[in-house]
């Protein structure tokens, strides 16, 4: 799920899923809303990006993201109860005659950084991570037309260890960082070969999915 304001500063943190509920596009409760993500390899997720921030990630106002619904956006389409089995059909097609001609690609993700909404593990090279971006938002205009608006409008590769409730008030930035300085952990390398389609819903608590379909990055390969 995009998480682009984060931002440094102040003492402490704002509701993640107030702020989906009321945007422009708004993302309502229980509304399975489809999804093209990268999700880590769950050896990775588990060892590297869950267990070593867990004390950090579960400390009050805070919901952590367990390790199977770890997740790298890519782009949030639309309803699923607005596309029809054909149109669904015929994006997953769309995106893998695209996805094609993409090489797999390799995202760094760095240390975490204490937003305003949640805490995030950026990434890099954001290049990849924008071509998949704006071939899954042109294959999505070829199905459904302007149906659905661009989320995110602009993009960066990131995945989140745990979002603000609606107890964010409880959770001190100054207090999270000081915790946050005594993790050992360093860079984490998440291998990207596949992207996945999945139904996405949250409950003001978890952001978890339904896999739909899942389609390899298979440029470069014999």
């Amino acid at each position: 799920m995009a998480t682009s304001d984060l931002l440094a500063g102040g003492i402490g943190v704002e509701d993640f899923f107030s702020r989906v509920e009321n945007r422009e596009h708004a993302w309502p409760p229980g509304r399975r809303d489809l999804h093209w993500l990268i999700i880590p390899d769950p050896d990775i997720a588990r060892d590297q990006l869950y267990e070593p921030y867990r004390t950090l990630a579960e400390q009050p106002g805070l919901y952590p993201v367990q390790p199977q619904w770890m997740h790298i956006t890519v782009l949030h389409a639309g309803p699923q109860d607005s596309a029809t089995d054909s149109e669904a059909d015929r994006l997953v097609a769309e995106v893998t005659k695209r996805a094609a001609n993409i090489a797999p690609f390799e995202v760094a993700l760095s240390r975490p950084d204490i937003g305003n909404v949640a805490i995030e593990s950026k990434g890099r090279p954001g290049a990849p991570h924008r071509a998949l971006w704006e071939m899954t938002w042109q294959a999505q205009q070829t199905v459904v037309g302007d149906r659905w608006p661009v989320i995110p409008k602009a993009t960066y590769p990131h995945l989140s260890h745990s979002y603000a409730g609606a107890e964010a008030h409880l959770a001190d930035r100054t207090a999270l960082k000081v915790l946050l300085s005594d993790v050992p952990a360093g860079e984490v390398r998440v291998p990207v070969t596949t992207l996945t389609l999945v139904a996405e819903w949250h409950d003001r608590r978890e952001i978890k999915w339904d896999v739909l379909a899942e389609v390899p990055l298979a440029g470069g390969r014999s």
